[in-house]
């Protein structure tokens, strides 16, 4: 006996028929961009869950929507040596996400994993070298002309000498 009007459909994640035979090879492994050469794998994001802290009620008291995403960054494949010396000494060896704004466990999962890619893209980044410019000769006289200016109104304001 189904709900009024609701139907009950199963469906398989990978969007395939769900009364079709699972297939032989096994799925391709998911993969996070971080850089232009840096992907993550999925598995290596650890997921925690539990109970979110607020109100909410018994929805809140009830289910584990709060979602913790780690990542162990020295033991990751993702991630050549000299990237993982920057990434522990710009953030640690161990990057944590959390998120907890949303009533459902997925959203949440999305939005710590999401985070923790931001927090790992930042330690990657190298910052740019300044280089450091001479001063133009018209900005070097505007300098010395306001100099000037300055003393003049200086010198004005000072008590007439005595002689």
């Amino acid at each position: 006996m189904q709900a009024m009007g609701r139907e009950s459909k199963s469906r398989r994640l990978d969007g395939g028929d769900p009364g079709a035979e699972e297939p032989a090879q096994p799925a391709p492994e998911r993969r996070i961009r971080v850089t232009r050469s840096v992907l993550l794998p999925v598995e290596e994001i650890e997921i925690r869950v539990s109970r979110s802290s607020g109100p909410g009620g018994q929805h809140a008291q009830k289910s584990s929507t709060r979602v913790e995403a780690l990542l162990d960054v020295e033991a990751s494949t993702a991630l050549s040596e000299h990237q993982k010396r920057r990434v522990v000494e710009r953030a640690g060896p161990v990057l944590r996400a959390v998120a907890q704004d949303e009533r459902s466990q997925l959203r949440n999962r999305e939005l710590a994993s999401e985070r923790l890619v931001e927090k790992l893209r930042e330690a990657l980044a190298v910052p740019r070298r300044r280089v450091p410019t001479t001063p133009t000769s018209s900005s070097r006289e505007r300098r010395l002309a306001q100099k000037r200016r300055r003393a003049e109104v200086k010198r004005r304001r000072r008590a007439p000498a005595d002689e």
